[in-house]
């Protein structure tokens, strides 16, 4: 009898395990697009300079950038009140569901909001001519060549 039930409980485990999985990442899903939504313009740049100022931080790269430590200080501020606006103002409900369904919604909502922001950066023509600058230094020829051979 037990055996029974453990297999039962198993293949039911199986067979919803999709639907909570779905449900979990509508929430975050949810809670993600509530996020973006509330996001204007120039906080979506914010976001981005905070992006780029935390990847300057790096030891390796720090050298090539003039972010000063107020600055950081700065923009740290200004992303932690822009956080707690979309969390406790804007999208309460959907983090508490979000929060429920899965214990990282939060990491994974803020993903979501992280792209935007990259976004906010890649759009821009001058970062797609510097990102894109490479290319004038790539063997096109032996990478189709690289490709060809067995």
């Amino acid at each position: 009898m037990k055996r029974t039930t453990t297999v039962i409980m198993l293949i039911a485990s199986l067979c919803f395990a999709p639907l909570a999985s779905a449900n979990a990442q509508n929430s975050v899903n949810n809670l993600g697009t509530c996020m973006i939504d509330s996001l204007n313009g120039k906080e979506r740049k914010q976001l981005a300079q905070w992006i780029f100022f935390a990847m300057a931080a790096h030891p390796e790269i720090k050298t090539y950038s003039n972010v000063s430590t107020k600055d950081l200080a700065d923009s740290d501020e200004k992303i932690g009140g822009l956080i707690t606006r979309l969390l406790t103002v804007n999208c309460p409900e959907q983090l508490k569901l979000a929060n429920a369904a899965d214990p990282l919604a939060l990491q994974k909502s803020f993903e979501l909001v992280g792209q935007v922001a990259m976004q906010e950066l890649m759009t821009n023509a001058q970062v797609m001519s510097a990102l894109t600058g490479y290319t004038q230094h790539t063997d096109i020829e032996k990478i189709n060549q690289a490709l060809m051979s067995n």
